[in-house]
């Protein structure tokens, strides 16, 4: 058989695949199965003619991106027994003529964009049916009561919809029902007492509703559960004792309720328990006591409750255990050894506890270990210098404690290290050179400690630092060194309540990302370094040091002259501005190319253009109007600053206002910032989306290199996030919105581009956003141009935390490498953070079960579902973009689509 299955698009035959190579015939020939999953088909459903496979038992078309609706003429299909739509892009209503399927036994049309309530037509005729799979689309309206007629139903899956109202009685008629999942709705009212009847239930999802009220007592007698998850709703009182009879359950997930009460004393009465999640209630009382004996446990959140107990006494040898988290409870005891046998652990988080003892050395037998939090309890002693054996560590946490004695030098064994808090503690010595070994690190503090002697220069090479270097509050010694100079990425330091002495480098003008600063109660004097945030900073970052400069002169508007001497205490400071007058020299370079890439000959003809021909202006003019518009670039009209520039506000005489990019002219790197000059010109020409930002025009002259941009007033994405006020404006609608809107400019740029670029450094702060939080990717200035078997780039570029993993082993850039830092900039727009600390965990299998637990939570979760649904699938989709084999990642396209 020769048929062909044509799907087209406006008319247009789009995708063509021979049945032959996909179908299942009868002894008669006919066609009684199609399987198409994953086909890369294309266009619409109701282009198939259905009409010519009448004897089709089995239709599976999953995994496409098919259009439009699911057509009336399906309902030919009179002896279909398995019909699979699921994950496309179908929308619309579900059409009558689905009832006409009578031997349905297993329908899946899940993961689209399907609409309308559900009818209770549907249910009435399909008694057949097995498995109903209606999850991840738009369906509204009530579960109906006639559910209850599809009594061979043994799996039903809503979630995931805007369903609403309660969860009907009949369903505690479906008595072989195995799996009921209706979690991410808005279902609410109690858990009906009905469900007990489900005899059969292994897996029951209610979980991320607005259900209230307590569990129903009877619950412990569904003696097949397997998995049951509560969390993200309403409900309150104490768990039923009942729960530990559940024998087989291996999954239980009540975080976020309102629960109170004791936990129940036998909850592992079955030995089987592998997840628990109690997070985030009222629970008080002791740890039951049989989770000591839980061996099977691999996972347990117990976080943000009141629980008492003893952290030595109450737990027992959990050899699967790979993740722990019990802080902000009210636990005490000590710490024992065997805490370090549990070989596979991930995560051991104790934090806000009232734990006392020592720090076991045997804790550096956890060589899975990848973050360690310890901190604000009341440990004492020394740091073991064991925990330099953990290799893989990238957070550790012991600050708020009672520990003395020196920091081991070992401590430079960490080299994966990201985070390390040892503040406020009794700590002494010397801070050991070796923590210049850590070069990963991204937030480093030793702060309110006892710590003497200089500060080594090896600090400056952790040149990854960007968060934090906090040596604050200690009795450090010497001279600050000028190595710190190359933290060019740090935005928090300080250096206060010290005894330093000399003066601040002048090469920390070069620390252009500092955003503040404190060199406060030292002995420092002389001149302060030249730079916006030194020039800008309050007084209080200096106060109290030796015969350190005037401030509020040295740094007052009125100031005649940079020129001017200020004196004080005997110290001279002298700030030179010399500007040699310089010729105007305004140019395109190689204009002509940019523009009119067909033909070399099309290009010899074109000539220079104009710089500001997109205004159809004078360019001499302009360049006057942004120089008095920024009076010379002066750094009150500074709203930005990043490795290659800093970007001004300019308000134009014709009103419009302007973000003008002035590229840094350090000696030396000329030729690297007129490789970026160029690249974001050759790139920004090219296109034309509403989610990039505009390229106005560009200025090469003598004395300023600059870009001119359309001006987005919110700023970055990296700024909204970081700022608490900021942050709540940011409601989930807007941050669905910005990852969508990055989506959609990727896909453009990857598929609609021709050549198609690649951006190569999409993060946080390349993306800019305007008053509406519509999103703008910026800054193209090591963007790529994929020309095919043009030569790779050879040197890796990017943000650290955004990069993907392969650009470790090879230098070949493709659009996978966009895709994965797309992943982790939309976990960093729901979460608030670098979403450093979920990208690490080992199995991303798991980041499933846990969305609801890392969300912003300054944001009240949503409360519409079919945000919440979107969120839902923006995370989901964002684990796919971080599969660490980038041919298994997604395109930008399907991105888009999905979204």
């Amino acid at each position: 058989m020769n048929q062909k299955l044509m799907l087209s698009s406006n008319g247009n035959p789009v995708s063509q695949v021979k049945l032959f190579l996909v179908h299942a015939c009868d002894n008669a020939g006919r066609v009684t199965e199609i399987s198409l999953s994953s086909a890369n088909l294309q266009g619409k459903l109701e282009n198939l003619d259905f009409s010519s496979l009448p004897n089709l038992v089995h239709l599976n078309l999953s995994e496409n991106t098919l259009l439009g609706n699911i057509p009336m003429h399906i309902g030919t299909l009179s002896r279909l027994t398995h019909l699979d739509l699921s994950v496309n892009t179908l929308t619309g209503t579900l059409p009558v003529s689905l009832a006409n399927l009578t031997r349905i036994i297993v329908l899946n049309i899940s993961n689209n964009g399907l609409t309308g309530e559900l009818e209770p037509f549907m249910f009435t005729n399909w008694t057949t049916l097995v498995s109903l799979a209606l999850q991840s689309n738009v369906f509204t309206g009530v579960i109906p009561h006639e559910i209850d007629l599809l009594t061979n139903l043994k799996e039903l899956s809503l979630s995931y919809n805007n369903v609403s109202g309660s969860i009907p009685l009949e369903i505690g008629n479906l008595k072989n029902l195995v799996i009921l999942a209706l979690r991410g709705n808005n279902l609410f009212g109690l858990i009906p007492q009905t469900l007990s009847n489900l005899s059969n239930l292994a897996i029951l999802y209610l979980d991320q509703n607005f259900l209230s009220g307590s569990v129903p007592s009877n619950i412990g007698t569904l003696r097949n559960l397997l998995d049951l998850r509560l969390f993200g709703n309403r409900l309150f009182g104490s768990l039923p004792q009942g729960i530990g009879n559940l024998s087989s359950l291996s999954r239980l997930h009540i975080n976020d309720n309102n629960f109170s009460g004791y936990l129940p004393q036998e909850l592992c009465g079955g030995r089987s328990l592998q997840y628990l999640a109690a997070a985030n209630n009222h629970f008080t009382g002791p740890i039951p006591r049989s989770l000591k004996n839980c061996t099977t446990l691999f996972r347990v959140r117990l976080e943000g409750n009141m629980l008492t107990g003893s952290i030595s006494q109450d737990f027992g040898l959990y050899t699967s255990l790979t993740y722990i988290d019990l802080s902000y409870n009210r636990l005490n005891g000590e710490l024992s050894s065997i805490w370090g046998k549990f070989k596979d652990l991930t995560a051991l988080l104790i934090c806000s506890n009232e734990i006392s003892g020592r720090i076991p050395e045997e804790l550096g037998q956890l060589t899975q270990l990848r973050v360690l939090d310890l901190s604000a309890n009341h440990l004492e002693g020394v740091i073991p210098k064991e925990l330099s054996w953990l290799s893989v560590l990238f957070n550790l946490n012991l600050s708020s404690n009672q520990l003395t004695g020196g920091i081991p030098w070992e401590i430079g064994k960490l080299t994966n290290l990201e985070f390390i808090d040892l503040s406020t503690n009794k700590l002494s010595g010397s801070i050991p050179e070796q923590v210049g070994d850590c070069t990963e690190l991204l937030s480093l503090s030793f702060s309110k400690n006892n710590l003497t002697g200089n500060i080594p220069f090896q600090i400056g090479n952790l040149v990854e630092l960007q968060d934090l270097l906090d040596l604050s509050h200690n009795s450090l010694t010497g001279d600050i060194s000028p190595q710190f100079s190359k933290l060019i990425m740090l935005e928090n330091l300080n250096l206060s309540h010290n005894q330093l002495t000399g003066s601040i480098p002048s090469s920390f003008s070069q620390m252009v990302s500092l955003i503040t600063l404190d060199f406060s109660y030292n002995e420092l004097e002389g001149s302060l370094p030249s730079g916006q945030i030194f020039e800008q900073a309050p007084s209080e970052a200096f106060r109290n040091n030796k015969g350190f400069f005037n401030i509020s002169e040295a740094l007052s508007p009125n100031s005649s002259s940079r020129n001017k001497v200020s004196k004080k205490n005997g110290v001279t400071i002298i700030v030179s501005s010399i500007l040699g007058s310089l010729f105007l020299v305004i140019f395109f370079v190689g204009i002509f190319f940019l523009f009119h890439r067909k033909s070399e000959a099309q290009n010899s003809e074109n000539k220079r253009m104009d710089i500001f021909s997109i205004w159809n202006y004078d360019g001499s003019i302009v360049y006057e109007n942004i120089i008095d518009a920024t009076n010379d670039f002066d750094e009150m009209y500074c709203i930005g600053r990043g490795g290659s520039g800093r970007v001004y506000k300019a308000e134009l005489p014709t009103g419009q206002i302007v973000a003008v990019k002035k590229l840094y002219s350090q000696e030396g790197e000329e030729l690297d910032h007129l490789k970026y000059f160029m690249n974001e010109i050759q790139v920004l020409t090219e296109v034309r989306h509403r989610n990039i930002v505009k390229l106005f025009g560009f200025c090469s002259h003598s004395r300023h290199t600059f870009l001119v941009y359309e001006y987005m007033e919110r700023g970055s994405l990296a700024d909204i996030i970081s700022c608490e006020n900021g942050a709540t404006e940011f409601d989930w609608v807007k941050r669905v919105n910005v990852i969508k809107g990055v989506a959609d400019a990727l896909s453009y740029m990857h598929h609609d581009c021709a050549p198609a670029i690649i951006h190569r450094d999409i993060s946080s702060n390349n993306i800019l956003l305007d008053l509406e939080f519509q999103a703008c990717v910026s800054d193209f200035g090591i963007a790529k141009l994929l020309i095919p078997d043009s030569s790779e780039w050879s040197t890796i570029a990017g943000t650290k935390g955004y990069m993907a993993p392969e650009l470790a082993y090879t230098t070949a850039v493709t659009e996978k490498c966009d895709v994965y830092s797309f992943g982790v900039l939309t976990l960093e727009a729901l979460m608030g953070r670098h979403p450093r600390e979920v990208i690490s965990l080992p199995l991303q299998i798991e980041l499933s079960l846990v969305i609801h637990d890392v969300l912003d939570s300054r944001l009240l979760p949503p409360t519409d579902l079919q945000v919440a649904d979107k969120i839902s699938s923006a995370f989901m989709l964002a684990l796919a973009c971080l599969h660490t084999n980038p041919h298994s990642r997604p395109t930008m396209r399907q991105v888009s689509q999905s979204l």
